[in-house]
């Protein structure tokens, strides 16, 4: 099958260099130059130290846990067992170490967690020592209450301090972690914690969302009548503090009940074997019961201070933020910042309301350096008229980090242009898969619009056809072709790993296929084109999702778009749905505005054979788009699993639409 190339007209200046005086003074370039003196190693760049990472896995790593000071037993070599074999490779087999060791490496007065809730004006600060203190009475309450390593307990949480809270207390004694957002409906959370049977779970009376305020205690009721395994439920006071925990069951008290009588002692660490389970997190596909995918302590440990230390260049004391919710790993990505002695930014709530300038309000006035959002986010300040840099002082800001979707090459000039001129834009790429990324930034290379830097350090990322052969350059499955230490432990009731096989390594052998369909640039950078089952096969054609959603959205008139491949008369066609500004209307000449659009910016082979007007895009908890799941409703097919949307009405929109009948 032919792989369209849509980026044939390279710009040959980079976006964005890091300056040449500061380079010497990053995490990375540091960690480099050790590396190269320990070694007896020349790396001239970026892709040379990468090269090295991937051709020496063993050493590589543990150097990471070495240079970037890990708490734990690292144990003797080898550093790596059968690192020819995916799955089956083992990481510091001899190892012992635990997650919240790690997070808690200060006891001091200045601030661990910042908190804002929508509409609030008054922030939250939790000092280092109150997160010790409040994880001390936590872990104390769940030995009293008999929990042990291995046992699970879930947080149906908005992103606040008692989410992190319950979740360094689990991991501190082994027992494993999972959450999900106060939004997912009953259903939904049932699909993904009566997998787990958890002992406990946290959650809220209510919370905040675009003005209004949600009640939760229904819900609450009902799941812990339907999840029989649950021996406490904790009620955590949020927009009210009037509401009783015996109205959800007998089995319920509140946060305070459950603390109250715990003086402050030293935590009891468990230091527990590299893979031992940390996390359990959830696949978001619509296609059935969602995955329940486990991740270790060890690999998120290592993975993580790498991604946080290296490539986003966190330093003490550095104040970072990622606008994300509990349901997304994103979440459990930003709290691993605790290890850098980073001070978390937590935001729970609408990033418009009241208006666009919500999150820039947050980040002026606690200087933040990281900021992190969605591609979708920048896009809607973009179609919104937002330019912050005009209204705002964003000067602590280096990194800008971007997932969850594509983000395309104009977004690079906008964010230069209205955000801040200097920033260092970060789009990254991975999943809850590896609870991590496998292409991102680094501070000590360069940027070039609509890509991403390249490939993590340890990550041996290529880009490979449909014969299994890597591209040097052109479009082709993302894959990675050695063992990582973030890859899964396994899936949860998944005895044979035949799910967890089956997930990655069915469509080559020993090797990760990720499921995204990718471009690899001349310069060593990568392109995201969409998940390769949502790409779309007019006449043969391969063509990514996001190549077409790149031309329509930069037309004013259009505010979002999906692509499908539509079955029709023995081929496939490309049907295109658009939400337009309000008062617009889907007429003959826009639709012929569209497909010029698309026709000179992208291909004649892009060019959709329909066009139709909606008014919803269905999307998941975290806010990715579902081309699947219209696809499936546009030809007929039952959506398995609507509660991993967060809009499921919206596929109403897409049933029998007399326009695709012809």
């Amino acid at each position: 099958m032919t792989a369209l190339n849509a980026s044939d007209n390279w710009i040959e200046d980079p976006i964005w260099q890091p300056a040449e005086d500061k380079k010497h003074l990053t995490n990375l370039w540091v960690f480099k130059r050790m590396v190269a003196d320990k070694t007896g190693r020349d790396f001239q760049n970026y892709a040379d130290f990468h090269q090295w990472s991937i051709d020496n896995p063993a050493e590589f790593w543990s150097e990471v846990w070495d240079l970037c000071d890990i708490i734990g037993e690292k144990g003797d070599a080898p550093f790596l067992i059968d690192g020819d074999k995916m799955p089956g490779a083992q990481f510091f087999p001899k190892a012992r170490l635990n997650y919240a060791e790690n997070m808690l490496r200060r006891h001091d007065e200045s601030p661990a967690i910042i908190f804002r809730a929508e509409g609030h004006e008054t922030d939250r600060v939790m000092s280092w020592r109150e997160l010790y203190d409040q994880v001390s009475h936590f872990q104390q309450a769940l030995i009293e209450l008999g929990l042990k390593k291995g046992d699970r307990i879930c947080g149906l949480m908005p992103n606040m301090p008692e989410t992190i809270v319950a979740c360094l207390a689990a991991a501190s004694l082994g027992i494993i972690w999972s959450s999900a957002s106060p939004d997912f409906g009953v259903k939904g959370v049932l699909d993904r914690f009566g997998q787990i049977e958890p002992k406990l779970m946290i959650t809220v009376e209510g919370y905040f969302y675009n003005g209004k305020v949600i009640d939760c205690m229904a819900k609450n009721k009902e799941i812990a009548a339907a999840l029989p395994s649950l021996e406490k439920i904790v009620l955590v006071p949020f927009v009210r503090d009037d509401q009783k925990p015996s109205n959800i069951c007998k089995r319920a008290l509140s946060y305070k009940a459950f603390l109250d009588g715990f003086d402050t002692h030293p935590i009891k660490f468990e230091r527990v074997e590299f893979n031992h389970p940390l996390f359990i997190m959830f696949s978001s596909g619509t296609t059935g019961v969602p995955k329940c995918i486990v991740h270790g302590h060890g690999g998120t440990i290592l993975q993580h201070v790498k991604e946080h230390r290296l490539q986003c260049d966190i330093k003490h004391g550095d104040r970072i933020f990622y606008f994300t919710t509990t349901g997304w790993m994103m979440w459990n990505w930003l709290i691993s910042g605790l290890m850098c002695e980073a001070t978390l930014m937590l935001y729970d709530g609408s990033p418009f309301y009241p208006d666009g300038n919500a999150l820039w309000d947050y980040a002026d006035k606690h200087d933040c350096v990281l900021f992190g959002t969605s591609a979708k986010y920048i896009d809607a300040l973009k179609k919104a008229g937002y330019e912050p840099r005009k209204t705002h002082d964003l000067s602590s800001i280096h990194m800008l980090c971007s997932t969850g979707s594509p983000l395309v090459a104009e977004s690079f000039d906008y964010i230069h242009e209205a955000i801040k001129n200097d920033i260092h834009v970060a789009s990254i790429s991975g999943g809850t898969d590896i609870v991590s990324c496998f292409v991102l930034g680094n501070p000590i290379s360069p940027v070039w619009r609509g890509e991403i830097q390249g490939p993590g350090l340890g990550m041996a990322v290529e880009v490979w056809d449909d014969d299994g052969k890597a591209v040097c350059q052109g479009q082709g499955e993302l894959v990675c072709t050695k063992p990582f230490p973030s890859m899964p432990v396994k899936f949860w009731n998944d005895p044979d790993n035949a799910r967890y096989k089956s997930a990655y390594f069915e469509r080559f052998d020993n090797v990760w296929c990720h499921g995204d369909w990718v471009e690899k640039t001349p310069h060593g950078g990568i392109i995201i084109h969409g998940r390769s089952d949502a790409t779309l096969n007019p006449q043969g054609v391969r063509i990514g999702t996001a190549e077409i959603y790149r031309q329509v959205e930069q037309l004013e008139e259009v505010l979002e778009s999906i692509a499908i491949g539509q079955q029709w008369e023995d081929d496939v066609r490309v049907v295109l749905f658009v939400i337009l500004r309000d008062g617009v209307d889907l007429d003959e000449g826009l639709t012929k505005t569209i497909k010029t659009q698309i026709r000179t910016g992208a291909s004649p082979r892009h060019v959709p054979a329909k066009i139709v007007q909606v008014t919803d895009i269905p999307r998941t908890k975290s806010g990715k788009i579902t081309e699947l799941a219209v696809k499936h409703t546009v030809h007929g097919r039952t959506v398995k699993n609507t509660e991993a949307l967060a809009n499921p009405d919206a596929l109403e929109q897409y049933k029998n639409r007399p326009e695709l009948a012809s």
